[in-house]
């Protein structure tokens, strides 16, 4: 029977075959294109009958399963998980077409740090290292040996002992007086510049009597003068520095003047200065050192043996005026102009315009131990020096008072050195010293402007948060305000005084 129906089929090839031979051309392509349409039509209706019985078997399923999900019966539950996924798998999307992109969110450049934020460091973990006993019984005798020395030294008086020679002094090497961490230095400049009232040799110095690693300390007895505690640091003095240098067996590099915690003026003293543009003390920060002043922060000024041409026990270069002389010298504008005086004169060797300069300087810290060291100006206290030591009865003749602390360098003898920068805040301003101001005609421009512009408070606020010992010593921010109140208000008065003596204020470049 398949044979048959084979061979049936094979016939009727053949016979269509040899006919489609006979066949004229035009007749041959219709006949092929009738079949082509033939074929072409079943196959598109058979493929569209699929397609739609596909369509309608999804669309039950669909139905179903969303018939479910809303008849679930969870009995008072949330839908697990589990199920949830399971009816997810039969929703289809509202829009079939829409596209998810995952993008990386972009990277922002750190922000710039600010001038009062600090940053953080971290602090590298250091694997104990093994110690060999013996060594470290040693260690420990000699430590304690060389900690009683510091007590010993500690407790020294500040006082003269009696004339002491300079070059046979106790010289003290201890490792315990470095407390300087290496990382972190307690002078903080965030920002790109500092304030632009300290120059780089006041940052230099600075950052070394905050940071340097201590490598002796030297006290020098003066005879009645109170002794100096001077330290040494490891930091070599500049070319600049050296070629004044006079006395190298009292420092060999640079070095610092450790003054008593109850001196932590010199440190506001110093940014007043630098705050008014005038530029005549010395740098001063504050420091700790552990086995001196039990640990509390004490002011640490800057060495200069410019000042001691003479050597430490010497004592400074003082410039000798009685109080009589000092006020004809006011009279007589020494050195204005870069005039000469006479020889007959009585002038100083201290340019006209410096006195001003002290003045303004003395009256808003209420130093008076240069201009007014017996205390005529003002109602000293029974425990003020100058009532203990008798000074204040002098005040009857007062052209004979000797003027004490006016220092200046050997080799620049037109220009004062303000130096025992020791200030007064708890005076009122109905106690104030006003003999300080008295004979001053001229006010230096730049300092009057800084009082005027109502920006001094601010400014110091700025250059005191350099010094972050001496910030803290005086309880932070808190304690910074109470002190710049006095300054202020004291400015308020000097202003007035100004404005009520017709005093001129002036540019004083010199």
């Amino acid at each position: 029977m398949g044979k048959s129906w084979i061979h049936w089929l094979w016939i009727i090839h053949l016979k269509l075959t040899i006919n489609y031979r006979r066949c004229f051309h035009s007749k041959r392509s219709l006949l092929i294109a009738t079949i082509c349409l033939v074929y072409l039509f079943f196959v598109v209706s058979h493929f569209g009958h699929l397609q739609q019985r596909r369509g309608t078997r999804t669309d039950e399923d669909k139905d179903l399963h969303v018939h479910e999900f809303y008849n679930l019966d969870f009995h008072g539950a949330l839908p697990s998980s589990a199920d949830m996924q399971r009816v997810a798998e039969f929703v289809v999307p509202t829009r079939s077409n829409v596209v998810y992109i995952t993008l990386k969110s972009k990277r922002f450049k750190p922000a710039h740090i600010r001038g009062t934020i600090r940053p953080k460091l971290r602090k590298k973990t250091k694997r104990p290292k093994r110690i060999n006993q013996s060594i470290t019984q040693n260690k420990l005798r000699t430590l304690e040996r060389d900690k009683g020395q510091m007590k010993f030294a500690s407790n020294m008086s500040w006082k003269g002992t009696g004339d002491v020679d300079y070059n046979s002094v106790n010289v003290i090497h201890n490792s315990f007086l470095n407390t300087v961490d290496s990382q972190i230095s307690s002078i903080r400049i965030y920002s790109q510049r500092a304030p632009p009232w300290f120059s780089a040799r006041d940052l230099k110095s600075m950052r070394f009597l905050a940071d340097a690693k201590v490598l002796r300390i030297k006290e020098f007895f003066r005879g009645d003068a109170p002794s100096l505690l001077i330290f040494e640091g490891e930091t070599r003095a500049p070319v600049a520095y050296q070629k004044h240098l006079k006395g190298r067996d009292v420092c060999e590099g640079q070095c610092g003047i450790i003054c008593s915690p109850v001196d932590n003026t010199e440190v506001f003293a110093f940014h007043l200065d630098r705050v008014l543009g005038l530029n005549r003390t010395l740098p001063a920060v504050s420091r700790k050192f552990s086995l001196l002043h039990d640990g509390q922060s004490c002011p640490v000024v800057s060495w200069d043996a410019s000042l001691y041409p003479e050597g430490v026990a010497a004592a400074l270069t003082t410039v000798k005026l009685t109080w009589g002389e000092y006020q004809s010298s006011l009279k007589q504008r020494c050195w204005y102009k870069n005039i000469s005086p006479k020889p007959d004169s009585g002038c100083s060797t201290i340019h006209h315009y410096e006195w001003s300069k002290l003045a303004l300087f003395d009256f808003l810290l209420q130093i008076h131990n240069r201009l007014d060291l017996s205390c005529c100006g003002f109602r000293p206290r029974q425990e003020d020096e100058c009532v203990q030591l008798g000074h204040h009865a002098a005040c009857g003749d007062p052209n004979n008072i000797q003027l004490a602390n006016i220092i200046n360098r050997d080799y620049d003898p037109r220009h004062l050195v303000f130096t025992n920068n020791k200030g007064f805040f708890d005076r009122n301003e109905d106690n104030l010293d006003f003999r300080l101001l008295e004979g001053i005609k001229e006010f230096p421009e730049q300092a009057v402007s800084v009082l005027r512009s109502r920006k001094l408070r601010e400014k110091l606020l700025q250059s005191l948060f350099l010094d972050q010992r001496y910030w803290e010593s005086q309880g932070g921010r808190h304690g910074i305000d109470k002190l710049i109140d006095v300054i202020e208000r004291r400015a308020k008065v000097l202003l007035t005084y100004i404005n009520a003596h017709g005093i001129k204020v002036i540019t004083m470049d010199v």
